[in-house]
């Protein structure tokens, strides 16, 4: 797989559009300069709003992101834009999740990725799933399946929500 820098349109171009409904042909990706490295990446996204499916209401949420790139890493303005994307799209909690993980997997083939979602309280309850994955056949998948059976032993104490 080449490490060709793909044209990244959305960085510095000053007339940026916001897609309100769920838009993941905005990603961009470029080249990772040191795939031999494994290092993370990681994003904290505390303005993600979708909507309820059932409701209609909106949904509140931080999410974070952390990957191992292998060959790309994601553009971070593209990431604001994909993810504000949600923001009319109506889907429970536990599949944003899931389908941000799945689209980040499609665009960038990282080592390892793992999203979770840390959402505001409707009707006295939060809801922070969290998903993984680590590419078959590496020592990725073997630390994926134990940071999903440990991803939450030490909960963060949560004094805001």
């Amino acid at each position: 797989m080449s490490r060709e820098n793909e044209p990244l349109t959305l960085l510095g171009n000053q007339n940026t559009t916001y897609d309100t409904q769920y838009n993941p042909s905005v990603l961009e990706r470029f080249g990772n300069k040191h795939p031999d490295n494994d290092y993370f990446v990681k994003f904290n996204c505390p303005e993600f709003t979708s909507l309820c499916p059932i409701t209609g209401q909106p949904d509140f949420a931080n999410i974070v992101i952390s990957y191992v790139p292998d060959e790309y890493l994601v553009e971070s303005k593209s990431l604001k834009l994909y993810l504000f994307s949600f923001r009319n799209h109506g889907d429970f909690h536990e599949d944003c999740v899931n389908i941000i993980m799945k689209d980040l997997i499609r665009l960038l083939a990282p080592k390892y990725i793992e999203v979770w979602g840390k959402f505001l309280p409707r009707g006295g309850i939060s809801i922070d799933p969290y998903a993984n994955y680590g590419k078959p056949g590496t020592k990725w998948e073997e630390i994926a399946a134990h940071r999903l059976a440990n991803h939450d032993m030490m909960p963060e104490y949560v004094n805001n929500r």
